[in-house]
């Protein structure tokens, strides 16, 4: 079964943005100097989606605005939900709001969209941004596990746009990552074979961890419910789809998606890695069998690159024991293994330790970690950007762009009972 039918606009997108996101992930492109903001511009966000997690995006920027020294505001709020609007714009003191996220990013005051709605909203709206030349924040995951023809339009935006695209894997903020990688490249594990990470916590994360606002409310006036179905499946109103959206299937797709872009992107960032060459799944509804659950609360892949790598990526919503411990950023989950013929690198407390294979005449290595994850330096790392059209952001497109492939893998593999394999040649997954 092929992921995507034939001859869709989507698949017409140029071949080749893959194999140029497969280069960028090793060595991030320079920002274009169309991007640059200048150094002294006052620069206006826009927030596309005003729930819970956009409400932290707001408070960390307005932090940077009044306290952290940065020329920004906080210009435009957009939800397809009234009453949300209204009372994030009433708390920043704005007058520009949108019901139709289109307006938002039209309005000049706008340089930087933050985009944190549903998950199968991420990919038309960020698109619908980068096309515009705004620069774009947008939140885990970049798209829903059946928009693979989407995130290839978005990997193409991206690498065309005057804008820069950050993906809110906020944990890649934390310096061990890098320091990682740069010892793996220098060969501190020898050729890496093998790694694990994964991520365990306890909570159904929709039936319970979602309020609803208003139970009696109707789409009309108040509330746009064709703007929130966006490309998913036509269906009648519900109050629980729309406010517990991250129980269904058709708005998101459980651990896979919700929490393993950040257990997951730090490995592919450590391991230099692009696109997988298959991958098996596992898992289903094993601990939260309520009436509208859909999504799965533990989920196992078992991802193999061609470099001769395999990833083990596993989870639960059923225990939140990690097993080999908390990595040195709290929202990475698990801490990273990584194996390699002549040694393994993993992380203990806020060091990353080297320990040599048996029979090996190396030493053990212990190296500090420089400095741990931090909301306002990630913001802050798109922000230089964007000033200095100069380096990548902390999460840039690319390395997005191949840790999604591998997770929207996982899940056709999954929902097929097969083995998924990646087509580089056409850019498509296969099962």
């Amino acid at each position: 079964m092929d992921t995507e039918p034939t001859m869709t606009r989507r698949q017409l997108v140029q071949r080749g943005v893959a194999l140029a996101a497969a280069s960028a992930v090793a060595a991030p492109a320079v920002g274009r100097s169309s991007a640059q903001a200048g150094p002294n511009a006052a620069l206006g966000v826009g927030f596309i989606g005003c729930g819970g997690r956009a409400g932290s995006h707001m408070q960390t920027l307005h932090w940077l605005a009044t306290d952290g020294g940065e020329k920004l505001r906080l210009a435009a709020f957009c939800d397809v939900y009234a009453p949300r609007l209204r009372r994030a714009a009433e708390a920043y003191g704005s007058t520009r709001t949108y019901a139709d996220y289109r307006q938002l990013i039209e309005d000049p005051e706008v340089d930087i969209v933050c985009i944190a709605t549903p998950d199968h909203l991420h990919a038309p709206q960020a698109i619908a941004a980068l096309k515009a030349n705004k620069h774009v924040y947008v939140e885990k995951p970049i798209t829903h596990w059946r928009q693979i023809g989407l995130l290839k339009e978005l990997a193409r935006a991206a690498a065309v746009s005057g804008g820069v695209l950050q993906c809110g894997t906020q944990g890649m903020s934390c310096s061990a990552w890098e320091q990682a990688r740069q010892l793996i490249a220098d060969g501190a594990i020898g050729q890496p074979i093998h790694a694990e990470a994964g991520y365990f916590r306890v909570g159904d994360w929709g039936e319970r961890g979602m309020p609803v606002d208003d139970p009696n409310v109707q789409p009309g006036p108040e509330l746009d419910w064709k703007a929130f179905l966006g490309d998913s499946p036509s269906r009648p109103f519900s109050v629980d789809r729309f406010f517990r959206w991250r129980l269904f299937m058709d708005y998101a797709g459980g651990p896979v998606t919700d929490l393993y872009p950040h257990a997951f992107t730090p490995v592919v960032h450590m391991l230099g890695v692009t696109f997988p060459s298959s991958v098996v799944a596992s898992g289903g509804i094993y601990r939260y069998p309520y009436e509208l659950r859909e999504v799965p609360d533990t989920f196992n892949l078992l991802i193999d690159y061609p470099e001769k790598i395999t990833v083990a990526l596993m989870g639960t919503q059923g225990n939140n024991h990690f097993g080999t411990g908390d990595a040195p950023v709290g929202s990475v989950g698990r801490s990273p293994v990584l194996r390699g013929w002549d040694g393994t690198l993993t992380f203990v407390g806020r060091n990353i330790v080297i320990t040599p294979t048996e029979g090996s005449t190396r030493k053990p290595v212990t190296v500090p970690v420089r400095t741990g994850e931090d909301l306002v330096e990630f913001w802050k790392s798109l922000l230089n950007v964007v000033r200095t059209g100069q380096g990548a952001p902390a999460s840039p497109m690319p390395l997005a762009y191949a840790t999604q492939t591998a997770l929207l893998m996982g899940m056709a593999a999954w929902r097929s009972g097969r083995t998924a394999r990646f087509d580089r040649r056409t850019e498509r997954i296969v099962v």
